[in-house]
């Protein structure tokens, strides 16, 4: 069963163990740069299999304010990882699957998610429309690694 959970202290030596594949390190950083990243608005959370961490990504709260495409009602997600270890079993769509119940009971003021996915991460772009998120047809641009899908998924029952 895939949980998420707010990172603490006591998951902090399983996070800096996540690996990524060297190929997707552009789209979503290394495990000491996620955990670079601690601020008021950003949180990071961990993505667990029973109890072992298999992955980790950032909520965005200020998402609205960077991204002109994310309205005020809205939250991101960046950096979402799954270990690579852990690829290619299914945890990747049950923790996006698990990610919209998580927000609702957490983060009750915001009615959507957005994100975006390098428009050369197809098994990423796949992954999150099967787990319910739309492609809104639009590109964001601003990425170094390049064009980037805007994808959304509603937190409203």
């Amino acid at each position: 069963m895939i949980t998420i959970t707010k990172l603490c202290d006591r998951y902090l030596e399983q996070v800096k163990r996540v690996q990524i594949e060297q190929d997707q390190i552009e789209f979503a950083g290394t495990a000491s740069e996620f955990l670079e990243e601690i601020c008021d608005t950003t949180h990071l959370h961990v993505i667990k299999h029973q109890k072992e961490v298999i992955g980790y990504f950032k909520l965005d709260l200020a998402y609205a304010q960077k991204y002109d495409f994310c309205p005020e009602d809205g939250v991101g997600i960046r950096a979402f990882v799954i270990d690579k270890g852990q690829q290619g079993k299914g945890f990747g769509k049950q923790a996006v699957a698990a990610l919209i119940p998580f927000l609702k009971a957490f983060y009750p003021q915001f009615n959507q998610i957005y994100l975006t996915v390098n428009c050369r991460n197809s098994l990423a772009y796949e992954c999150y429309k099967k787990a319910g998120f739309t492609d809104t047809g639009e590109k964001y641009l601003g990425s170094p690694a390049g064009p980037n899908y805007i994808m959304q998924g509603s937190l409203i029952d």
